[in-house]
This record gives structure tokens, sequence and C-alpha cells, in this order.
């Protein structure tokens, strides 16, 4: 019985991985090169693994389905440590300094929005699709 759980538990926690952002990890450079080739936005998440409400979103928003769906269909999405040299410079050049810190960049590099701080599900899926409605005639779409 004991091995019947364990093996519903991992199932589960194997469902629940396939169903969530996926995060690459990769220079920033490489990052706006596979939008490009996939004719998405880039999507930078600035976080720190101390930070409760960075850990918040990874477990709350990040994790769900929907999130998972709407971000793959729209962004290649990147994240970076604010305590590592990467997430350093860009928290430096984008931000005031707090996190968590969304950033949705279009394939040239130009900032096209951000989004600061810790929200549910729905509320951050409208900031993003706010950031993307505004990019839309500049798209001819």
């Amino acid at each position: 019985m004991k091995k019947l759980i364990f093996i519903l538990m991992l199932s589960l926690a194997a469902g629940a991985a396939q169903a969530q952002v996926k995060f690459e990890t990769k220079s920033t450079d490489a990052v706006r090169e596979m939008a490009v080739k996939t004719g998405k936005l880039v999507f930078i998440d600035l976080y720190a693994t101390w930070c409760p409400p960075c850990r918040m979103m990874e477990r709350e928003v990040f994790s769900r389905k929907d999130v998972g769906d709407f971000m793959e269909q729209h962004f290649v999405a990147a994240k970076y440590d604010v305590d590592k040299t990467t997430g350093k410079e860009l928290l430096k050049r984008y931000g005031s300094g707090a996190i968590p810190l969304y950033l949705v960049f279009d394939t040239q590099g130009e900032l096209l929005g951000r989004i600061q701080g810790a929200a549910k599900a729905d509320e951050f899926m409208d900031n993003l699709q706010t950031i993307l409605d505004r990019q839309k005639p500049k798209q001819g779409k």
C-alpha cells in the first residue's frame, strides 16, 4: 500500500512538473535567439532564492497549467537569480532594486513592459496580456 501511495505521489508530481512555465537558464543572447526562431517575445523573471514573494510565484503561479500554456504560447521565458551576474546586471539596468521583477522584451532587445512584485495568477496573466495588447498594432496584427 505504501508503494502504491508513493507511486501515485510521484506521478502527480511529474504531472505538475510538466504543466508549468518552462524557464530557460541560458544566456540572454541565446534566449533572444530562441525567441527570434519561434516568433515569440522574451519574458525574464528576476528572482532570488531567499525572496518569499518569488517563491510564492513559483509555487502558486508558475506551477499552474493555464499559466504554463499561456507563457508557452507567447514567450520564451528565462529566469535569472539577482544574486548572480546576469540577474544583478538586469536588475540594475531595468529595475528599482525590488524583486520579483518580470520583464518583457521584443526580439530586438527593446523593453516592452515590466511587472513589479508578486500577484495572483489571473492578475499576473492580465498584466502580461496588457503588455501583449500594446504590441499588436506595431506587429500589424
